[in-house]
């Protein structure tokens, strides 16, 4: 490792010793370097730190979530999302708005739209609508704002207001976290708005999720499991969870 470099990532080490987050600026500053050149240091060599949102984090940190990468995620559980979106897709009728949500979990639900003569997807994800745009059949609406690379997805103040004005038939929304007590969870605070819009907006309320999110917590807060009307999950256990839930309207589909 070189010298001047390792000397920086320690000094930065230190500074989030304690937990919190550092401003890649005032990274930049406390080395008396470039943020390309902080960028450089962490691209190159090995270090426990990682950049969020322009900001440093402590990865190995206890309590840290961990960086969201859409790429990841997207070969991450792919046969289980699939079959997920097999049965997502048996829910969506002719002529439907749908609400499309960000993330990987859903893309393979796009594939499967080309069945029907006329569907309208609602998105503020650039991925899926990257793909619905060559759907000739199916209109798409884009919801605009601030990119965030990180999941290609878009936020703005005026989401909300713009989703709520729409008619959604079915929101299919994903999630990062589930946990049976504290609700519904994502990575990232921007798609709060859009996710929650959607849910208070549609006539039929779907979360998508394969197991391996369950009894996890991400940051980001979005709903409690009683906003949803149907669950749909590879976990055939989900069943036996929420017998003694409030949600008891709740219904599980088991792909």
């Amino acid at each position: 490792m070189n010298d001047r470099s390792a000397q920086r990532l320690a000094m930065l080490q230190e500074a989030l010793a304690s937990g919190g987050t550092l401003h890649l600026r005032d990274a930049a500053e406390l080395c008396g370097v470039s943020e390309m050149t902080i960028r450089r240091d962490l691209a190159t060599q090995p270090s426990p730190l990682s950049l969020l949102g322009g900001r440093l984090v402590m990865t190995s940190y206890p309590g840290v979530t961990p960086v969201y990468d859409l790429t990841e995620q997207q070969a991450s559980h792919y046969h289980v999302k699939h079959r997920l979106c097999q049965r997502a897709a048996s829910f969506i009728d002719e002529g439907d708005t749908l609400f499309v949500d960000c993330g990987s979990t859903l893309i393979p639900l796009l594939g499967q739209l080309s069945h029907f003569r006329e569907l309208t997807v609602v998105t503020y994800a650039l991925n899926v609508a990257n793909t619905v745009a060559a759907l000739p059949n199916v209109r798409l609406v884009l919801l605009g704002g601030l990119f965030h690379a990180s999941s290609q997805s878009f936020g703005s103040d005026g989401m909300r207001d713009a989703i709520e004005r729409l008619g959604i038939n079915k929101a299919l929304i994903s999630a990062a976290g589930v946990d049976w007590e504290r609700g519904v969870s994502c990575f990232h605070f921007h798609e709060v708005a859009p996710k929650q819009a959607a849910i208070a907006t549609a006539m039929q309320r779907l979360l998508v999720v394969d197991a391996s999110k369950f009894g996890i917590v991400r940051p980001a807060y979005f709903a409690s499991l009683a906003d949803f009307d149907v669950v749909i999950t590879d976990d055939e256990r989900a069943p036996g969870l929420l017998e003694n839930h409030p949600a008891s309207s709740l219904s599980i589909s088991v792909a």
